[in-house]
């Protein structure tokens, strides 16, 4: 498990094991979003994660780390995996630098219309997620976005 500056942020050595936790961080380019995918299945098969779980957890954290990279200026985005019952966490944490968090667009009057297309990710995290919330860092400058995605069946609705 890679724990640098931010996922030693969001791992809390002393809460349960390590063995339902992972986590992971990468530069904040849009080219490593399929990298924070690969990892993420990696580890979701090693943990006998799959179907309907898996693939919405990939959907998810695709969304949240591209979010997390279009919409911060920082170097570094991590993200964490926590394997609990009767759900998935999936965390991610940029290292700020705008005064703006993360919101849905829920009509094309909330945006501008070239930006359209943004607050859509976040519209399908919120569909497929059980819960999910946003919320600053404790130290630094930057934001925390997570989501959790029930066992019983990956979906929410």
């Amino acid at each position: 498990m890679n724990r640098d500056a931010l996922t030693a942020q969001l791992l809390d050595p002393h809460s349960g094991t390590d063995l339902n936790r992972y986590g992971f961080e990468l530069p904040a380019r849009v080219e490593f979003v399929s990298q924070a995918r690969k990892l993420a299945r990696d580890q979701l098969r090693y943990w006998g994660i799959h179907g309907d779980l898996h693939d919405t957890a990939l959907l998810v954290i695709s969304e949240l780390v591209t979010n997390a990279v279009v919409h911060t200026g920082g170097s570094l985005v991590a993200c964490e995996l926590l394997n609990g019952e009767p759900q998935l966490r999936i965390t991610v944490q940029d290292q700020g630098s705008t005064t703006t968090g993360p919101r849905v667009c829920r009509n094309a009057e909330e945006g501008i219309a070239a930006e359209e297309e943004r607050g859509r990710g976040l519209l399908l995290v919120e569909a497929v997620s059980s819960a999910w919330g946003a919320h600053d860092c404790e130290h630094g400058t930057g934001r925390i976005v997570w989501a959790e995605l029930s066992r019983e069946t990956g979906w929410a609705c």
